[in-house]
């Protein structure tokens, strides 16, 4: 982290024109940085508080420059487990646009179930998409966020996550 201070990375390409909108309104009212790192051109608001990083063609491209970028403390917005798993790992927080904290405590469990269900799929099996993001998917992902940002934007010293527990 640069100055002590968190910073949110988006792992834009696949977050949801919605909760990018929520993450907008969050960054202007709290002034946190936030870099949305994708592989293909997109529009954000003119902001002092907001970037865009623009990544090469290819699988996983921008999850490697999250990684490659990410201090302890940061916060992740993703719904890859792998890139949470990652983000874990380096001493950050990821949070899915659905308002699920990925920690170390569940994170192994889902790669599992996604690694079967990848499986199933190799061998032909129908597993369908993950569900239509709602209204109570939208609610839970904002206050989540809401929680997590008013615990770090009240700190000046932000600690390593592998040394403090979540912030809610």
């Amino acid at each position: 982290m640069t100055g002590n201070k968190m910073k949110i990375w988006v792992d834009a390409d696949a977050c949801p024109v919605v909760i990018k909108e929520i993450l907008f309104k969050a960054a202007e009212r709290t002034g946190v940085q936030m870099s949305l790192v994708a592989n293909q051109p997109m529009r954000i608001p003119p902001s002092s508080c907001i970037t865009f990083i623009l990544v090469g063609a290819g699988s996983d491209v921008a999850d490697n420059e999250i990684v490659k970028r990410l201090g302890a403390g940061d916060l992740v917005i993703t719904a890859d487990i792998p890139l949470a798993a990652a983000v874990i790992e380096k001493g950050g927080y990821a949070l899915n646009p659905r308002g699920e904290l990925y920690t170390t405590e569940n994170i192994k469990s889902r790669l599992s179930m996604r690694d079967f269900m990848d499986s199933l799929r190799a061998n032909g099996v129908e597993t369908g998409g993950p569900p239509v993001l709602n209204q109570n998917d939208r609610q839970s992902f904002a206050n989540q966020l809401d929680k997590f940002l008013a615990k770090y934007t009240n700190t000046k010293n932000i600690k390593s996550r592998k040394s403090s527990p979540p912030p809610w």
